[in-house]
């Protein structure tokens, strides 16, 4: 009886141990196939990604009718530089309204910019009707512009913030305060998520992240590089507009050798005959703006009349100066000096960046529509398609402007001494002892800076 039980025993234990492996056979095929499905999802090509609905022709009906009889090429050359001018005429008027339309200006195009973006994520993943996708995308953009104002308004607006109480309490808990709003959007989009279509939301958790770094951030430094002075601001974006408009016209009437394979319809020649042009125009415009206090003092506020100001004493960069010409320039032109504003050497970099480096961001944007297989962003602008297609080099720009200005323009070390005969009227034991190390623009920075300070030593 023991021999047959232990015999018994033994074959139940080869039946368990065979269902055992019969079961992890299938969990092992079942997390295979899985994984299998993902590598496929992965490895989509991009003819998988759905079309985005082509975007409808905006153009006025007026042109329509004054350019019928045009072919395709010259009625978009009439349309393109009509719109063109109606732009420029606009920014114009902008710039005389001052700063502060300036800034209403880069939010107005930094939300129209993360609007198109979006947009074309929601258009091609919307079939999926993931929950809460758009009301996050807005809200993530609200909490960062929250984030990024906030703190202008804490550098540059440090003696109105102090005049209301209610201000300082927002600036001294500012960062607290914009990290417990993205934690609400972060949990939000926690509680959005829906089985089986974890990883899509993840994609445009992280699409919205992307766009946002590209937006928002970037028109912050735009504005940062406003406060530094307006021929900040107008030198590097005109000198984009200028590689934009004088590229197209070389490449429209000379072009012959394509440049690069994301932009057929860039050449060789147009790139070129951009670069001198900008060069040329950059020089020029910088020294008809560095004549004028408007354009080269730094945007303060005012909190007495409650307006902002360019008032100063234009600084070094903005003050003629003689340069002796290189020896073998001068059996060319003839000159053994030349007069010109510092600013103006400085604006060879920039002009040399917008028409060099800048239109990579226009041949990353291009990458970007042809794997959406889409032509614009948008069809905002009749001609020019969306805002975005004709920004997407000025965000690199500005980047490249704000790490100018810190690198080689401002001061790591700015030491403010006695500020008494400049107007300062704290106790003179302060006049005297007075060593601010702080990175700044200007000494009206540091007149800014100690006048939200308690009276006492400052080291």
């Amino acid at each position: 009886m023991s021999a047959r039980r232990r015999r018994r025993a033994a074959a139940e234990q080869e039946e368990e141990e065979e269902e055992e492996e019969d079961e992890a056979a299938e969990s092992s095929d079942k997390e295979v196939d899985l994984e299998e499905r993902l590598h496929e999802l992965d490895l989509r090509s991009d003819s998988d990604i759905p079309d985005v609905p082509p975007p409808t022709d905006s153009t006025p009906e007026i042109l329509k009718r004054a350019l019928s009889g045009l072919s395709a090429r010259w009625k978009n050359w009439w349309i393109r530089g009509i719109l063109s001018l109606a732009m420029i005429s606009g920014f114009f008027l902008i710039i005389y309204l001052g700063s502060f339309m300036l800034m209403l200006l880069v939010l107005s195009i930094q939300v129209k910019c993360y609007h198109e973006i979006i947009t074309i994520g929601y258009r091609v993943y919307h079939s999926y009707d993931l929950p809460w996708f758009r009301s996050l995308s807005w809200y993530f953009l609200l909490c960062v512009n929250y984030f990024f104002y906030g703190e202008t308004v804490a550098d540059y607006f440090a003696t109105f913030v102090q005049r209301r109480e209610q201000l300082q309490f927002l600036i001294r808990y500012h960062r607290f305060i914009s990290f417990a709003l993205y934690l609400t959007g972060f949990c939000m989009f926690v509680l959005s998520l829906v089985k089986k279509h974890y990883r899509l939301q993840f994609y445009m958790f992280a699409w919205t992240h992307v766009t946002l770094l590209i937006t928002v951030t970037q028109s912050h430094l735009v504005i940062q590089n406003l406060f530094e002075g307006m021929i900040w601001f107008l030198v590097p974006i005109s000198s984009v507009i200028c590689n934009d408009i004088t590229a197209y016209i070389f490449g429209f009437f000379f072009g012959r050798t394509p440049l690069i394979k994301l932009s057929p319809k860039k050449t060789w020649e147009g790139f070129i005959g951009g670069f001198f042009s900008t060069v040329v125009f950059g020089f020029i415009f910088s020294y008809f703006l560095a004549q004028h206090q408007y354009f080269v003092c730094p945007v303060e506020y005012n909190s007495e009349t409650n307006r902002f100001v360019t008032e100063c004493e234009p600084s070094e960069l903005f003050q003629m100066k003689k340069y002796s010409v290189p020896p073998l320039l001068q059996a060319v032109v003839g000159w053994e000096t030349v007069n010109m504003y510092p600013f103006q050497m400085h604006s060879f970099a920039l002009s040399t960046f917008a028409s060099l480096i800048g239109p990579f961001g226009g041949f990353f944007a291009s990458g970007f529509k042809r794997a959406f297989k889409i032509k614009d962003f948008a069809d905002t602008i009749p001609g020019h398609g969306g805002i975005m297609d004709r920004f997407d080099c000025q965000y690199l720009m500005a980047t490249f402007v704000h790490v100018y200005i810190t690198s080689f323009i401002r001061s790591s070390d700015i030491y403010c001494l006695p500020f008494a005969s400049q107007g300062f009227t704290p106790s003179m034991s302060v006049a005297e002892t007075c060593t601010i190390r702080l990175m700044s623009k200007d000494i009206q920075a540091c007149h800014l800076f100690l006048k939200v300070l308690t009276p006492a030593t400052v080291r």
